[in-house]
Formats: structure tokens, C-alpha cells, sequence
């Protein structure tokens, strides 16, 4: 910051998705309701994981970890979001918009690891499920959780320390809902060389290796899976990647969207729209698609439906 206007101190306004009048409380009480279901459906599985002795694999560790990942990751973005349709101007100081920065790339790298864990998961217990408990032990298990997180944080990291080099002289206008890193970018009246290098290194490698290690580990299962002789038998383990494989094709497809396209190809309000969807939707979907295709969760919901 040194060299830079005082103004920068004083916050940036974030514009929201609208601002046409007559959206703004429809639109307030929609993602109202799905920042409800998020929290609710994000607990709701971390309690049933963790206090449910059925739950104990390391399918569902993940699992949790995930749904902890959604239940923050919206919490990130959302509140905010909530704030442009009651506000007629949504300020956010300075260092409220780097936290923001810093919080959002931290759960959004970590979701792409935490699904590559889950995907390594799938693959050891369909390919090797004489070793799956020795190969998928605790200790294992909590050094991979781990490696998500510590890859995630020096990723926001990389990221924030470098936003927080740039001068913003003049425009404190973000056309956006809340402190992403291209619409920052578009602000600055200093040298975004090393942030934009940074997008495509730090996040295309993200990307690149995460899926390529997904596509690899489901290579081998589906290779696995079409040797089965039974055709009950290939329905049964094709299920157990189902939840996992619609939770990857729904996350990893609006972050391409949004990130690695031609700047010419989409209109903000195109942008503002995928961001929606990976930033509050996703976060709901991903508890609910386990949850619904999943019959041991479906059965102790349903025991638990029944006694109340």
C-alpha cells in the first residue's frame, strides 16, 4: 500500500447482482432461504457424521470435511450478498474485502483438493477393498484432510499478499457481490502483471492438478468397475461414485466458466451468475446430493424422522 491514495483505506462499495428495485426482495428471500438450507444441511451432516457410530469410514471423514468446507465457504460470500439487496450501498473497509479475498480462495482451493481426496477414496475402496482399511487408515486420512488445508492457505495467501500490493487510486466501485480477484484486478491503477500470472500458474495448476488426479483415480475405477461380472454388482459400485462424480461435474464446471475463459466470451452479469452458483448453490447441492443418494444417510434420517 505504501505510495498509494489514503482513499484505498477507506473501503470499496459492492454493486450486488441488481439493481432494479423490484427484484431486491424476491431476490433477498431466495438466497435467504438457500443460505438457510446451506447452514442446515451443512450442519446436519457434520453432526451425523461425527456422532453417529454408522459414520466412521473414511468415505464419510471426507465427507464431513466437505460439508464444513460448504457451511464456511457460503458464509464467506453470502452474508454479504444478503447485504446488497437491505443496503443502498454495501461498503466493505479495506481490510474486511482482503479477509474476504483471503477466506474465499482458501475454502474454493480446498474444495477442489477435498473432492481429489474423496475421488483417491472411491478408487481405493473400489480397486483394493482387501487394503482399503490399511491403505485409507486414520493417520492417513487426517494427513491428507491436512495437506488440503495447508495447500489452500498458501494458495489464498499467494493471492491476498499480492492484492494487497496494488494501489486503487480512484474507483472504489466493485462490480461485483463481493471481493473476488478479477473484478479487484479491474481497479487497480497499478501493475496487475503478478496477480494475473499468479490466476493462471496458482490457479490453473490448482485446477490441473486436482482434475487430472480425479480423471486418473476414475480411469482405474471404471476399468475396475467394467470388469465385474454381475450387472447388480456394476450398479452397486457405480453408485457409491455417483454423489461424488455430480458434486465434481457441478463445482468444476462453473469455476471453468468463470476463471478460464476468453475475456470476450461472457458479460459481467454472465460472470456474477456462475459465481452464484459456485459460491451459494454448491455449497447447498453438495449435502443434499450425498444425502439423497446415499441409502445409509437416507435410513438414519428416515429412523430419525420416524421417531420424532
Amino acid at each position: 500500500m505504501i505510495g498509494c491514495n489514503d482513499s484505498t483505506m477507506n473501503g470499496f462499495v459492492l454493486e450486488g447482482l441488481t439493481n432494479q428495485p423490484t427484484l431486491q426482495l424476491p431476490l433477498f428471500l431466495f438466497f435467504l432461504g438457500i443460505y438457510g438450507v446451506t447452514i442446515v444441511a451443512n450442519l446436519g451432516m457434520i453432526f451425523l457424521i461425527t456422532f453417529n457410530t454408522k459414520f466412521q469410514s473414511p468415505m464419510y471423514f471426507f465427507l464431513g470435511n466437505l460439508s464444513f468446507l460448504d457451511l464456511f465457504y457460503s458464509s464467506v460470500v453470502t452474508p454479504k450478498l444478503l447485504g446488497n439487496f437491505v443496503w443502498e450501498e454495501n461498503v466493505i473497509s479495506y481490510p474486511g474485502c482482503m479477509a474476504q479475498l483471503f477466506f474465499f480462495c482458501v475454502f474454493a482451493i480446498a474444495e477442489c483438493y477435498m473432492l481429489t481426496a474423496m475421488a483417491y477414496d472411491r478408487f481405493v475402496a473400489i480397486c483394493s477393498p482387501l487394503l482399503y482399511n490399511v491403505t485409507m487408515s486414520r493417520k492417513v486420512c487426517i494427513g491428507l484432510v491436512t495437506g488440503v488445508y495447508v495447500t489452500a492457505t498458501l494458495g489464498a495467501a499467494a493471492h491476498t499478499i499480492s492484492m494487497a500490493q496494488l494501489c486503487f487510486c480512484k474507483q472504489t466501485l466493485i462490480h461485483h457481490y463481493f471481493c473476488d480477484i478479477l473484478p479487484l484486478l479491474t481497479l487497480s491503477c497499478s501493475s496487475t502483471y503478478v496477480n494475473k500470472l499468479l490466476v493462471i500458474l496458482v490457479g490453473g495448476f490448482n485446477v490441473l492438478a486436482t482434475t487430472v488426479a480425479i480423471g486418473i483415480s476414475y480411469a482405474f475405477i471404471l476399468s475396475n468397475i467394467l470388469r465385474i461380472p454381475s450387472a447388480e454388482g456394476r450398479s452397486k459400485a457405480f453408485s457409491t461414485c455417483g454423489s461424488h462424480l455430480t458434486a465434481v461435474g457441478v463445482f468444476y464446471g462453473s469455476i471453468t466458466f468463470m476463471y478460464f475463459k476468453p475475456p470476450s466470451s461472457s458479460s459481467m452479469a454472465q460472470e456474477k451468475v456462475a459465481s452464484v452458483f459456485y459460491t451459494t448453490v454448491i455449497p447447498m447441492l453438495n449435502p443434499l446430493i450425498y444425502s439423497l443418494r446415499n441409502k445409509d444417510v437416507k435410513n438414519v434420517l428416515g429412523r430419525a424422522m420416524r421417531r420424532r
